[in-house]
């Protein structure tokens, strides 16, 4: 299945020249010479880019090519996260300029600073037990971090409803597969009923990332600390045991081999997913009695963005290498989410 191709503009999704005009009419002064711009790889839905104007580097982010799903891929909604969150403790890249004009590039997008560092997509890129513990430890305490920023004492008080959260949610990522795939899933379908009807009470509300897990963090060079916290498309305000139960769920499947991130051993130092709970329990002293119900959400959201991937994947407009196994995933992570249901 090819990817849509890149053009003498620029690559897929971004044309130079449409760019380039928009910020010299939108925003003069802040280009200072010609544009060029690449692919970052890793991202598997909303897509990234480093912009270079032979000064500065920035990153662009924009919605998948094709069909975009309702409430799907907000950058207006990831701006201002970012713009409220930049000055608090929790580390993001800097918010430089939204575009809502769909005539510029075919969807809103959004400039934000070029953060350097190291994206630890690899076991093989810590070199010793001390600094493996020392990136899942800074990981779970950069969430705890999030999770105890006061919405309102960064203007995210009305950023999400927290009231019904879990309930919306479980409908919302049910209607998502629908929108996505042309046939139902009996086990999709069996998954969120079961979930709907065993969701526990939440018992507190915070910033919620969305998709919280160690290749959506930049670290510094050394490894001794979190830069950036990125791709915050799915952030509101809910329950903040979603982003743990999807925390475990990343790890925990690396650990299976399904292919969404590589695996990080704890026989090499990194913090187990159990360990990465535990640590969060410990600091936050939450009642831990409905995690394996937040686990089995995390895996049945996995489960409908895979599915999601995938369905453009088919449709020929991803971009970049690696997309062949996502209805894999989608299988297993609904399996998943169903057997761990099961034991409740």
């Amino acid at each position: 299945m090819s990817s849509s191709p890149a053009t003498a503009d620029g690559p897929p999704g971004v044309s130079l020249t449409a760019l380039a005009s928009w910020l010299d009419r939108e925003h003069p002064g802040l280009r200072a010479g010609d544009l060029s711009a690449q692919a970052i790889a890793g991202g598997r839905s909303n897509l990234t880019y480093r912009v270079d104007d032979g000064a500065t580097n920035w990153v662009l982010r924009r919605p998948p090519l094709g069909h975009v799903l309702p409430t799907a891929h907000d950058m207006a909604r990831e701006f201002t996260v970012l713009t409220a969150l930049h000055p608090s403790p929790v580390p993001v890249p800097e918010p430089v300029v939204l575009c809502a004009d769909r005539s510029v590039l075919g969807e809103p997008f959004y400039l934000m600073s070029f953060v350097d560092g190291v994206v630890v997509d690899s076991p093989d890129l810590v070199a010793d037990p001390v600094t493996a513990r020392g990136t899942t430890t800074a990981l779970v305490d950069t969430l705890l971090t999030l999770h105890g920023v006061d919405p309102a004492s960064v203007g995210l008080a009305d950023f999400g409803r927290p009231e019904g959260f879990l309930q919306r949610q479980i409908r919302r990522w049910h209607k998502q597969f629908e929108s996505s795939v042309a046939e139902p899933d009996p086990t999709e379908g069996k998954v969120a009923a079961v979930l709907a009807e065993r969701a526990p009470q939440s018992s507190r509300t915070s910033i919620v990332h969305g998709d919280y897990r160690l290749t959506n963090v930049i670290y510094r060079f050394d490894l001794s600390s979190i830069a950036a916290v990125v791709d915050w498309e799915m952030a509101t305000l809910g329950d903040p045991l979603t982003d743990l139960g999807l925390l475990f769920v990343y790890h925990d499947q690396a650990r299976a081999n399904f292919g969404v991130m590589p695996d990080f051993p704890a026989a090499q130092g990194f913090l187990s997913p159990e360990q990465m709970l535990e640590r969060y329990f410990a600091a936050t002293g939450a009642d831990s009695a409905d995690i394996d119900w937040y686990i089995s959400f995390g895996f049945f959201k996995l489960g409908v963005i895979a599915a999601g991937i995938d369905a453009r994947y088919q449709q020929g407009k991803t971009v970049g290498e690696g997309f062949d196994v996502f209805g894999a995933i989608r299988d297993e992570s609904f399996a998943s989410a169903r057997s761990r249901l099961a034991a409740l």
